[in-house]
């Protein structure tokens, strides 16, 4: 007896009583296969005919070229010939690494074209202007007073002899004015680098360079200072080398007032770089006049030597800037790199 999924090469004719065994023709064809099998026949049953009747063979196709072809047509392609067309093999994402999954995601995508770099962008120069302004802000509100006073009083001599004496607060918050002026004019000494001189140093950070100018420049006031102090205690008197020390302070805490609004403007505002300089070399002026000024009142008022307040002039503050000036160059000459 056959299984479910077989069928009997015969079938089966019954007329009345008699049994009679009727042999079919071989089917030629699978849907013969299937017109022999039962309308309730299961897929299974149906695969098992077709292949009781018939067995898979291997084609093989004529290596004989093909010249049954139209008149006016090319060659037909040959069957055993898989390679795509040009015009499927190239589109215009042919050059897209994103188009090709096979690449590694490291070298998936290009690099562009860098964002230029702006001091409006520098979260670094946007927090030091912002510490600048709150310790501006917090000094004007305690010894705003006493600055006004002081500025009444700069080009009287005699009632800026007659002022009080500060305190040891308005001191400290007058040396920390001098850190701010310091500050500012190592931030637009750094701008005129980036600008005019280069902008790629031996550094990792350029802010390793804006700390030198900083400090540079501190040193420089310090240095200043102590030269005013030591010449005065020699050729004047204490009380005279204090008032000369107090016009100093002030004249340095109104240039970091003065130049401030000029580092906002030229940060965040595009302002002529140009112009900018003219702004910062007409503050460094007219605070050399006023201390040329104090000086001469101070120290030569009666005692009338002209030539001596040019030398003493020259000698204590254009030498020095001068210096300075130098030395700004000469830092960054070494530091930067020469492309």
């Amino acid at each position: 007896m056959l299984k479910n999924d077989s069928i009997l090469t015969t079938t089966i004719a019954t007329a009345g009583t008699d049994t009679v065994a009727v042999h079919s023709a071989k089917p030629q064809t699978p849907y013969e296969v299937l017109r022999l099998l039962p309308k309730d026949a299961t897929p299974a049953q149906q695969d098992s005919a077709i292949q009781e009747w018939f067995e898979p063979k291997e084609i093989h196709y004529s290596s004989r070229p093909d010249t049954l072809h139209l008149p006016g047509h090319e060659i037909p392609r040959d069957l055993k010939e898989v390679s795509l067309p040009h015009y499927y093999r190239e589109n215009f994402f042919s050059n897209n690494t994103m188009y090709h999954p096979e690449l590694s995601i490291e070298r998936v995508g290009e690099s562009g074209d860098p964002i230029p770099y702006t001091f409006q962008n520098d979260s670094f120069i946007t927090g030091i202007l912002i510490v600048c302004f709150l310790l501006i802000t917090f000094v004007l509100s305690r010894i705003s007073g006493f600055l006004l006073r002081q500025t009444k009083h700069i080009f009287s001599p005699q009632k800026s002899e007659q002022t009080l004496t500060e305190t040891g607060s308005e001191i400290k918050f007058q040396f920390l004015f001098i850190f701010i002026t310091c500050l500012l004019y190592a931030l637009l000494y750094f701008i005129y680098t980036t600008h005019f001189i280069a902008n790629t140093f031996i550094f990792s950070s350029e802010y390793i360079l804006l700390v030198i100018y900083g400090i540079t420049i501190l040193a420089y006031m310090l240095i200043r200072m102590l030269l005013y102090t030591i010449v005065n205690s020699i050729f004047s008197t204490n009380k005279k080398n204090l008032q000369f020390q107090r016009s100093i302070l002030l004249i340095t805490s109104l240039e970091g007032v003065a130049l401030f609004p000029l580092v906002l403007l030229v940060a965040y505002f595009q302002f002529s770089l140009q112009n900018a300089i003219i702004y910062t070399a007409t503050i460094v002026i007219l605070a050399k006049i006023l201390t040329f000024y104090k000086s001469f009142t101070i120290f030569f008022y009666q005692k009338g030597g002209f030539l001596q307040i040019i030398l003493y002039f020259c000698a204590l503050e254009m030498i020095p800037l001068m210096m300075l000036w130098s030395g700004l160059l000469v830092i960054t000459e070494n530091l930067k790199i020469n492309i």
